[in-house]
C-alpha cells in the first residue's frame, strides 16, 4: 500500500527573484507538496505518532518561504533539507512543486514553476 500526504495549492507571499524589485515587493507562490509515507498504523491506532502532521509540513514550508533567496531552486532545496531533517525516516518520496504566480517577466504567462522529486 502506498500512502500520501498532500498539501496543494498553500499560497504564500515571499520575496524571492533576481530583481531587485522581487525582493521589495515580492510575489504571490503557490506550493503543492507531496510526501509518500507509510501511514497504516495511524489508520488503525489514531495516533499521530504514526504519520506525518501536514500542519507541521505546512508550517516548515512556510517557514522556509520567509526567508528570501534568488532563485525557487534554492528555496525547494532548502524546504526538501527541512523535510528531511524532521521526518526522513518516515518519508520515502517527497515531491514539491514551487509556482511563482504572475512572474515579472513581461509575457501573460500564468506561472513559473520548480519541481524537485527526491526519493529515499
Amino acid at each position: 500500500m502506498k500512502n500520501i500526504i498532500e498539501i496543494k495549492n498553500l499560497k504564500l507571499q515571499a520575496f524571492h527573484g533576481v530583481l531587485p524589485q522581487e525582493h521589495i515587493v515580492g510575489n504571490l507562490y503557490s506550493i503543492d507538496l507531496s510526501l509518500t509515507t507509510d501511514f497504516s498504523k495511524a489508520m488503525d491506532n489514531d495516533s499521530l505518532d504514526d504519520t506525518i502532521s501536514y500542519a507541521d509540513v505546512a508550517e516548515t514550508v512556510k517557514q522556509e518561504m520567509e526567508i528570501p533567496s534568488q532563485l525557487l531552486e534554492h528555496v525547494g532545496g532548502r524546504i526538501v533539507k527541512h523535510l528531511k531533517e524532521k521526518w526522513g525516516n518516515k518519508i520515502e518520496c517527497i515531491d514539491l512543486r514551487i509556482a511563482k504566480l504572475s512572474p515579472p517577466i513581461g509575457l501573460d504567462i500564468e506561472n513559473c514553476s520548480v519541481r524537485i522529486i527526491v526519493n529515499n
